[in-house]
Formats: C-alpha cells, structure tokens, sequence
C-alpha cells in the first residue's frame, strides 16, 4: 500500500466491512492504518479541502472511532476524548476518510463536555460516549443562579481549544465549536424530568433558568471562541428541546427563544455565526392537536412526557428553526416530513439543504430483510442526493453567497457507530459520490 491507497473509499469502507465480520487480518491491518493517522503520516490527506462542486458526505461517528480505539489501544472513553488531542483529531479524521467522507470535521460529545464544563459530575464508561450522571445533578432550586462558566483556561473548555486548535492548524478549515443550547444544557445538569415538570407547572422558573444559562454560560463561551478563533462557527445541540420532546410551542417559545437570546446579545454581527441544526420530529406539528394530546414523547435519554395542548403548525415551527439556522435548512430522519418540503424551504431562503441519514436506517441488528434494506437505501440516496443538487443549482443561479461550512449541501449520516452495517454506509456514499456533481 502507498500512503493513501488505504484511504481509498472502497479500500477503506471494505476493511471496516472485514473488520466487523471479525477478520482476524482486518484488525492487524486496522491497528497499522491506526498508527500512521496517530504518527501524522496521513496529515496532507486530511488537509484536503472537501469539493465546492458536488454534495457533501459527512456525519457523525464519534462513538464508532471510540470503538476501534477501545478495541485497538484499550482506550476508555475518557481517555479517548481527554488523553491527546492530536491523537484525537487525527483518529477521527481517518474514520470519516476510511468510510468515504469527501466532508471532514471534528466533533465531540457536546451535551457531556458542556455540562461538565460547569461543574456536572460525568460518567466515562470504556466503550460509549460519556455524560451526566443523573444521580448526581448539579443545578438546584436552591443554587442555579450560582452558575455561571468563567475558567477557560482548564477542564473541558481547554480542552476543546486545543482539539480545534490542532483541527485548524491541521485543515485550514473555520473550526466550529460544537456546545450544548441552554435548554438541554439545563436537562442535563438540572434533570430531564424536573425541567419537564416546570414546563407544565413553572414555565417562568424554566424560562428563568434557561436565561440565566444563556447570559452566564453560552455566551461567554461563544465571546471566548470567537476571540481566540475569529473565522470560527458555533454549532449547537439542543436534541432535549426538540419539538417531538417537548411539543412545537415549547420547543419555539422555551428552547428556541432562550438561543435567539445569546445570538441576539453578542456583539456585532457574530450572532450570524451561530446555529442549530437538531431540533427533530417536525411531524409533530402536523398532527392534529387533539390526537397529539394523547401522545407521550421520547427524548434522547428515554424520558417521556405528555406535552399539553400545541397551538404551533408547521410553518410556524419551521420559521422559528429558521431564526436559530439562517445558513441551511436540514431534514433529519425523525422529522418525518416529506423531503420536498425542506428543499422548497431551502430555496425560498436561499441556502443549501442537509439530508440527515437516521442511525436506525443503518443499523445491521435492526434489518430483516439485507437485500430490500440495500434496494431502498440506494433509492432513498439518489432521492436526498438530486434534492440537495436541485436546492444548490437554483440557489447558485439566485447569486448565492458561497458561506462554509453548508455550501453546497451535504448527506448527513446522524451517528455511524460499530454495530452500523457498512455495506449498507458503503451503497449511500457510493450514490452520493457517484451523482453529486453540481
């Protein structure tokens, strides 16, 4: 092999595919391609900029590069995450290459490194992601306006300085700071179940709580960012407030409000860089509001609630999200709403369009039937792929200004882990390398 034949996308997406068969070959070979990303060797190749003239591939495969460095090295999450942050760059950067992403970007476990950037205690088991421990919350009735983020100079917000200030170094790529939006920040060091209960019986105590995080947290963090990287963007998490959790008027008048909020207060036109792209189950506003009354909702930790009386449709929903993400408009899979819908969103508001591929479309435990799985997946694909094309070559002819990172529009894979089939991640990302020219 040359320095780069093993990044190859049928190369690399095949050893993964050898790999989780259980070749005892495959793992020899994986720890030797290991070594080379951790010792630099791939480092020009992770300087490739991704292409400005076909969609994106990217997506988010923090827990499966956690895995194959478990496996590999005997790392625990902890030190995944914590130990090195060269090492973590690089490591991740060559799971996104060996599945064929032409979109690389570093991410992390934000909802965990947010909450314990103030103070929350954090599990970190050996093979998955760590977060709060929900025996152990950090914010009471009693001292929640005592919380408030100044130390960036240790702990995880270092951390994460230094993981992007090597990922910039590394890519010349705007590094983008990825943090928690005050209201998940507040289900996860406050407790899902006491903020749910305050929606119905304390909306205020919540708005309260959800503005002190906004002023004492967020924003400093976002001022402390942007000094140190200027070109940089700031992506939120905010799945706990998403509206299939917490029901559209929450999700717009609580989660939502309190991020316009921080990208309302900061100075001069910084704001512009912010966004959120996670807010899921946009259906929920489609239902009529008398058959959503009976429903109970799941959010990302497996707490359910019963939502009250929605007054909040679609379109109402879909302006406030598009308040809080002005660059891209992006469909993820448990929305539910035709794709139609968002591309047509997209080039009203003049900005490429994101297709999320949902975690459960691609998990091999979860298929019955491999050869109508793989027939659907490649439909669904071209489908995804001509939508973000059709989005990208009306708005080019509208005089779009070319803004990164959404231009021109990406596949979005929502989590690739271990137990993901790769023969069926291999079918999406051939589709989409193969009809993605703009």
């Amino acid at each position: 092999m040359n320095a780069h034949s093993e990044l190859s996308f049928h190369y690399g997406i095949n050893l993964l595919k050898r790999w989780q068969n259980g070749d005892p070959d495959a793992l020899v070979e994986l720890r030797v391609v290991f070594d080379r990303a951790i010792a630099g060797d791939y480092d020009k190749n992770f300087a490739e900029l991704p292409p400005e003239d076909s969609v994106h591939i990217g997506g988010s495969v923090n827990l499966m590069t956690l895995n194959v460095m478990h496996v590999l090295y005997g790392h625990d999450s902890r030190e995944f995450y914590k130990g090195d942050a060269k090492r973590y760059v690089r490591t991740t950067m060559l799971t996104r290459r060996l599945l064929g992403f032409n979109k690389l970007y570093i991410s992390w476990p934000s909802y965990a490194f947010s909450a314990e950037a103030i103070g929350q205690e954090t599990m970190y088991p050996d093979r998955f992601p760590p977060g709060s421990d929900p025996d152990r919350m950090l914010i009471t009735r009693e001292n929640w306006q005592d919380i408030r983020l100044t130390d960036f100079d240790n702990g995880t917000p270092k951390i994460i300085d230094d993981i992007l200030e090597f990922y910039q170094d590394l890519t010349g790529m705007d590094p983008i700071l990825q943090i928690t939006a005050p209201y998940s920040l507040a289900a996860d060091t406050y407790g899902q179940e006491p903020l749910l209960g305050d929606l119905v019986h304390d909306p205020d105590f919540a708005n309260t709580l959800l503005d002190h995080l906004a002023d004492n947290v967020v924003q400093p963090w976002c001022e402390h960012f942007f000094a140190k990287f200027p070109r940089g963007w700031v992506e939120f998490s905010d799945a706990s407030g998403s509206p299939f959790f917490i029901g559209p008027k929450n999700c717009k008048d609580l989660a939502i409000r309190s991020l316009r909020r921080v990208i309302d207060n900061l100075p001069g036109d910084l704001g512009d860089r912010l966004y959120d792209a996670n807010y899921r189950g946009d259906y929920v506003a489609t239902v009529e509001k008398g058959e959503r009354s009976g429903r109970r909702h799941r959010g990302r930790n497996g707490t359910t609630t019963q939502p009250a009386a929605e007054t909040v449709g679609l379109r109402e929903l879909t302006d406030a999200k598009h308040s809080i993400c002005r660059d891209l408009v992006i469909r993820l899979e448990d929305d539910r709403v035709p794709v139609d819908f968002y591309a047509q969103e997209a080039v009203a508001q003049n900005v490429p369009l994101f297709a999320g591929i949902g975690a459960a479309l691609i998990d091999r435990n979860s298929i019955e039937d491999m050869e109508k799985a793989q027939h659907d997946v490649r439909d669904l694909t071209r489908e995804r792929v001509e939508a973000i094309k059709t989005v990208a070559q009306q708005i080019k002819s509208n005089n779009y200004e070319i803004r990164r990172p959404p231009w021109p529009g990406t596949i979005y894979f929502e989590d690739i882990n271990s137990e993901s089939s790769f023969r069926l991640v291999e079918i999406i990302v051939e589709e989409a390398l193969n009809n993605s020219a703009i």
